[in-house]
């Protein structure tokens, strides 16, 4: 019974844990985190035993009500989905065993909010993730869109005005796909995702066609920060909470990249894409443009937590490159770097948030000699900084290394030299950061006297994902030939 409706259960428990938060919360505020953390516990076993089920009984299936696509609703479940489920429920638990301090200090009145609508976020992403349904995509779309906006608006007094430009500018990307949707549902008479790309070879050449894709592509790009439509994320993640930012940024952009994959290269045809419309080329290059221009933004800000803003911005943009890329080695590499780029940030934007509530700041300039007063903590630090720059064995180095060889697969030598260049700007950067937390305070420098070391259900999370950071670049070959080649596009599992 469970097995059969194993699709389904992520979707339940997250509903209930949106439910049971505020419900309970209400008589007794201290209640609200262990209700989380029990809820979300059972979020990871549940994406967890889906995960295991795709491997290994192959696809999985469900009909919502009992009826039939393409007229019914279908969750439907293969390694790719699985794999981006389980991303978002191990990061979901991480930050919350590291919010418990943290929201309390920040947010001393707004525990129960904050993890009500962090539930109906995590609700949304996760049916964006399953749905094999257009139009039901759209709704998760907006579900967790309205979610995030909430948490982006707690925080720094900056963060509502912040908050409310990402909604325009959200408000604007969903509005650009539903048209897509729209122009896409007329063209077919479906929404169903396996149905629209049975008959996609049939509308090849439609003027409609390339309208509802490049409406889908600048609604998806806005919601992912693909350069130039990265305007809102800076602000954004600068003034949320630090436990917001620790969530929605390892997480929000990534599944609106998994979704640009999704319905490229598994709904519209892959000649479409790659032989009769440039669209892969239009977002090769605005991703090589997003990964120079975040990585130069980044050496110059003064303040840490934009910093790693705009290296977000750089980031999201490797993605870019290897869907924009759309050979073999470059999706592997954009799927492998969703993972590790999400457990870099989120271990990065937890240390922000713990040096905040040990010095009340987030000038990089409150950073030095930080090392000494907190050497677990910075020690985490500089795993994740030399993951993100490229260092190996760290996870980072692998799909960067990945990136380039379907850059040279494609002949593409521009783009391993921006690859190359990018993580030599990251490194100017990360370095100056690591420099300074590490100066010798006889030199000179001042130290924050009232800085210790974080306590342990903070540290726990930073350390859990700093290690992650090294097993999963020691292990990166397994992820890669058993789940992320296994999960390619038909097309290029038998070659690139």
């Amino acid at each position: 019974m469970i097995e059969a409706n194993l699709p389904i259960l992520p979707i339940v428990v997250l509903l209930l844990g949106a439910l049971m938060v505020p419900t309970f919360g209400m008589r007794n505020r201290a209640a609200a985190h262990p209700i989380s953390l029990g809820m979300l516990g059972l979020f990871v076993i549940a994406a967890f035993g889906l995960f295991q089920k795709v491997m290994d009984d192959g696809i999985q299936h469900y009909r919502l009500g009992g009826w039939e696509p393409p007229v019914g609703i279908e969750f439907v479940v293969d390694l790719l989905s699985a794999f981006m489920l389980l991303i978002i429920a191990a990061i979901a638990v991480l930050v919350c065993v590291y919010a418990r301090v943290a929201v309390r200090k920040e947010m001393p009145t707004k525990e129960v909010p904050f993890y009500g609508v962090m539930f109906i976020m995590l609700l949304g992403l996760s049916g964006m993730v399953l749905t094999g349904d257009l139009f039901n995509l759209y709704v998760f779309f907006e579900v967790s869109s309205l979610g995030g906006y909430a948490l982006m608006a707690v925080g720094h007094r900056k963060a509502p005005v912040s908050a409310f430009r990402y909604l325009i500018l959200g408000t604007l990307g969903a509005s650009f796909y539903l048209l897509g949707v729209g122009y896409l549902y007329v063209l077919t008479g479906s929404l169903n995702m396996a149905d629209v790309a049975s008959l996609m070879p049939e509308l090849v050449g439609n003027p409609a066609l390339l309208l509802s894709i490049t409406l889908m592509l600048g609604g998806l790009g806005l919601k992912m920060a693909l350069f130039p439509m990265h305007l809102w994320l800076p602000d954004a993640y600068s003034y949320a909470s630090s436990t917001a930012t620790a969530i929605i940024a390892p997480v929000m952009t990534k599944v609106s990249a998994y979704v640009l994959l999704r319905i490229l290269f598994f709904v519209y045809d892959q000649n479409l894409v790659h032989d009769i419309l440039p669209i892969d080329g239009v977002i090769l290059w605005l991703g090589l443009a997003g990964v120079t221009v975040g990585s130069i933004m980044a050496i110059a800000q003064k303040d840490a937590k934009r910093m790693l803003a705009y290296s977000s911005v750089s980031q999201v943009a490797y993605i870019a490159v290897g869907i924009g890329l759309a050979n073999r080695w470059a999706l592997v590499a954009a799927m492998l770097h969703v993972l590790n780029h999400a457990a870099m940030k989120c271990c990065l934007f937890l240390i922000t948030g713990g040096v905040f509530q040990q010095t009340g700041s987030t000038r990089i300039s409150a950073y030095t000699s930080l090392g000494r007063k907190m050497p677990w903590t910075f020690a985490a630090f500089a795993v994740a900084a030399l993951s993100m720059v490229g260092v190996p064995p760290t996870n980072g180095f692998f799909s960067k290394w990945y990136l380039v060889l379907g850059a040279i697969d494609a002949g593409q030598w521009v783009v391993v030299a921006i690859v190359i260049a990018s993580g030599l700007l990251t490194g100017v950067y990360f370095f100056r950061m690591i420099a300074r937390i590490f100066t010798n305070p006889e030199a000179g420098a001042p130290v924050q006297e009232g800085a210790r070391e974080l306590p342990l259900s903070q540290l726990a999370p930073i350390l859990v994902l700093a290690m992650a950071l090294l097993v999963l670049g020691l292990f990166n070959s397994w992820i890669v030939n058993n789940v992320l080649l296994q999960a390619l596009p038909p097309a290029l599992q038998l070659g690139s």
